[in-house]
């Protein structure tokens, strides 16, 4: 599968997350996606927003789709256009996606819940900044050759993940980051990321590269070398850390999700790589890990 395909999913199925939320919280909201390159997954976008129409009664859904694609582009979207709802307004505007923050602040966008999709635009300042004008902001950013993380939580984004896409045939590699304020958004999207089908009928296999180290198989259950790895240098750089704490470094620091960490952390626990305080019960999140084996008992002879 292409790595375009596999970033196609993930905007999907963040949006199946995004969508329902946005339109409980308030009364309109903004999507905005805007392209440096091909605008191919803005009707994969369209559709979704179609999958809601009985919800978005009495809401105001605005989809801002910003790309150069050329006058057949608003013909494209049109035709899924014509099955969407009164409330959903589509505005296909044509230039590049430094126009974002004009075009957002023109839709009036600041202030209501706003999803960003920046397809390999130059992750600046002024266009990051733009970004986070929505209550809540996210955005989802793909990009080459650039560590995204720096730009998103100098942007104002407190939680933000980043993993690099690999494909086995060799062709050139993309990052992808989603920044965010809420912890369950972010775990959406690590829920999205290991839920891609990511070896398609083209056969051409997708793996993810951990931010930690290594390239990875995508899949509902990934292997959880890399992670106990990186859990164990988490716990000699910084000392013993609560399971919440780790599960967190998991979920912003690695391509895992929270939930791999637990996991991860009961085999460090089975293999005597680490110890837990309080010793029995539950490993909930309040338990407080240590790295290195527990300490011989002493003798009473």
């Amino acid at each position: 599968m292409s790595i375009d395909a596999v970033l196609d999913g993930l905007l999907v199925r963040q949006l199946d997350h995004w969508l329902p939320g946005a339109l409980h919280r308030s009364r309109r909201a903004t999507l905005a996606l805007a392209y440096a390159g091909d605008p191919g997954s803005a009707e994969a976008a369209l559709r979704v927003v179609a999958g809601f129409a009985d919800r978005l009664r009495g809401r105001r859904l605005t989809v801002l789709v910003l790309a150069d694609g050329g006058p057949e582009l608003p013909a494209r979207l049109g035709i899924v256009e014509a099955g969407l709802p009164g409330d959903v307004a589509v505005h296909v505007v044509p230039g590049d996606p430094a126009r974002l923050p004009v075009v957002l602040k023109a839709a009036g966008a600041a202030g209501a819940p706003l999803l960003t999709l920046l397809d390999d635009a130059a992750p600046t300042p002024a266009l990051l900044a733009a970004t986070t004008t929505g209550r809540p902001a996210e955005v989802l950013l793909t990009g080459t050759g650039t560590d995204l993380r720096p730009a998103l939580t100098a942007a104002g984004f407190p939680l933000v993940a980043e993993v690099e896409l690999v494909p086995a045939d060799g062709t050139p590699a993309r990052l992808v980051a989603f920044g965010t304020g809420l912890d369950k958004s972010l775990e959406a999207f690590k829920d999205a990321l290991w839920a891609t089908d990511a070896d398609g009928a083209d056969g051409i296999a997708v793996r993810y590269r951990d931010p930690a180290g290594g390239l990875l198989d995508v899949g509902a259950d990934p292997v959880t070398g890399p992670l106990h790895d990186e859990l164990l240098a988490e716990l000699t750089r910084h000392g013993p850390r609560t399971v919440t704490e780790l599960r967190r470094h998991a979920l912003t620091a690695t391509a895992y999700r929270a939930g791999d960490a637990g996991r991860a952390l009961a085999e460090l626990l089975d293999a005597g790589l680490v110890t837990r305080d309080p010793e029995h019960g539950r490993l909930g999140g309040d338990v407080l890990i240590s790295a290195g084996p527990a300490p011989a008992a002493r003798s009473t002879a």
